[in-house]
């Protein structure tokens, strides 16, 4: 059992994790490091279910970038056939897996102080949560941004659910890798990027305009 919590000290890689938020952070969009990621998980309960991968790719400047990602798998203790038919993980495999506690140090490493995107990011970063506090470790530090509450920021966008599917079909994007945790991290970059702009072609947008809503469903 660990006992960083208990004994209020942290591993390594949480402790260069806490020291990247005493960077003063930009207030500039162009300037800031967008994390946009995905999981994929056995289901929906955050008590029960568990991650099977998490993928993520970096923003940074308006512009997608590839060589900042990040991919992992991880080895299943718990197994739902039901939601293998969405996935496609299945428990044993080829594939090269990690345990919970190796991938979860591994993604925090690669997030340090980002902004979190996500599309309905509630879920995705419980579900991190729900990892890190199995290892008596707090929770996400980092501002996060709904792709679906930002859609609702354009004029004349007022409804309360946006499936992704659907965003990808409004803004001509491919679903290929739909269903994969690094594909949807990709296809969720690109919507992320495709709503900015049109924001920005409606109205000014400042770096707080990100993160101020009157529905804070969806956000953490």
């Amino acid at each position: 059992m660990f006992s960083f919590f208990k004994q209020k000290t942290y591993p390594e890689f949480y402790k260069n994790y806490l020291k990247s938020f005493k960077q003063k952070p930009s207030k500039k969009i162009e300037d800031t490091r967008f994390v946009i990621f995905d999981t994929e998980t056995t289901g929906l309960d955050l008590e029960k279910d568990r991650i099977l991968s998490i993928g993520a790719i970096g923003v940074f400047n308006n512009t997608i970038d590839v060589a900042d990602n990040f991919e992992v798998y991880i080895t299943q203790n718990e197994f739902n056939t039901e939601t293998v038919e969405i996935h496609g993980l299945l428990k044993e495999g080829k594939l090269i897996k990690s345990n919970e506690n190796e991938a979860i140090q591994q993604f925090i490493s690669f997030l340090g102080n980002a902004v979190l995107v996500a599309h309905h990011a509630a879920f995705d970063i419980e579900m991190i949560n729900a990892s890190l506090k199995r290892i008596n470790l707090p929770k996400l530090k980092n501002k996060s941004i709904d792709t679906g509450i930002l859609y609702k920021k354009l004029e004349g966008k007022k409804e309360n659910h946006f499936n992704l599917d659907v965003l990808c079909d409004e803004f001509n994007i491919p679903k290929h890798d739909r269903h994969t945790a690094s594909g949807d991290a990709f296809i969720t970059a690109l919507l992320f990027l495709k709503i900015l702009s049109k924001l920005k072609k409606e109205r000014t947008v400042h770096y707080s305009d990100l993160f101020r809503t009157s529905n804070k469903e969806g956000l953490i």
